[in-house]
């Protein structure tokens, strides 16, 4: 699903994102990405969504090759991820339903399939009843819960998620992370960066830790610290 062979990224001021990394996530893994500010964890999630691109080394994602990936073929590639970030980037004068419909007009679903689906996910996040509220209207928990359903309404195989529970509350980041949870148990790549120990250590999945853009540890049922 996802592979890096001896990736290495320095960006012009001399910072060195990442240092021969290599590492494969099989498909349906959910896998926490963590480490301090500055270890790499922004660059390897703008790789995989190409706004980056590795100096050296090879990039695989969904069985492409994204060195050698024709631009005008990037934006299909993308409508294969779903993505989600802190801050939820939702449109202000939308509601719920037209932001989350948004995702579907991009990739040119029929009206029928764009009601099915969305009504379909607004469910999944337990939002249907809010359809015609407006993000100013809506709770931190709810904007991202919205954020989550525009990101899988269509179907992705895989979803990056980057610090999707930064901007929550204790409460309301379970919330999600059960959504995500949900969205895992569905056959759905889960790659999610975050600096929330609490949910790394009792979540138990896969945990790579990143240092200085190395890979410093990869384990199947990490937690947050070394000491895990």
């Amino acid at each position: 699903m996802i592979t890096l062979s001896n990736v290495s990224k320095t960006y012009s001021t001399g910072a060195v994102a990442m240092d021969d990394i290599s590492l494969s996530i099989d498909k349906g893994e959910f896998v926490f990405i963590v480490g301090p500010s500055g270890a790499g964890k922004s660059t390897l999630m703008k790789m995989l969504l190409l706004e980056e691109s590795p100096d050296k080394g090879d990039l695989i994602v969904n069985g492409h090759d994204l060195r050698e990936l024709p631009k005008k073929k990037i934006p299909y590639l993308r409508r294969s991820m779903g993505v989600i970030f802190q801050d939820y980037r939702l449109l202000p004068d939308k509601t719920v339903y037209e932001n989350v419909a948004f995702a579907m007009r991009i990739v040119e679903a029929s009206r029928r399939e764009m009601k099915q689906n969305i009504e379909k996910v607004l469910g999944l996040v337990g939002l249907k009843h809010k359809a015609k509220s407006f993000p100013a209207q809506l709770s931190g928990g709810e904007q991202q819960r919205v954020a989550i359903a525009r990101a899988i309404v269509n179907n992705p195989v895989i979803v990056i998620a980057d610090e999707p529970t930064g901007n929550l509350d204790p409460e309301n980041s379970w919330e999600i992370m059960n959504i995500f949870e949900e969205i895992n148990k569905s056959g759905t790549t889960i790659v999610m960066a975050t600096h929330d120990k609490t949910i790394v250590d009792r979540m138990r999945r896969r945990v790579i830790a990143l240092e200085k853009g190395k890979i410093i540890r990869d384990e199947a049922k990490g937690g947050y610290g070394d000491e895990d």
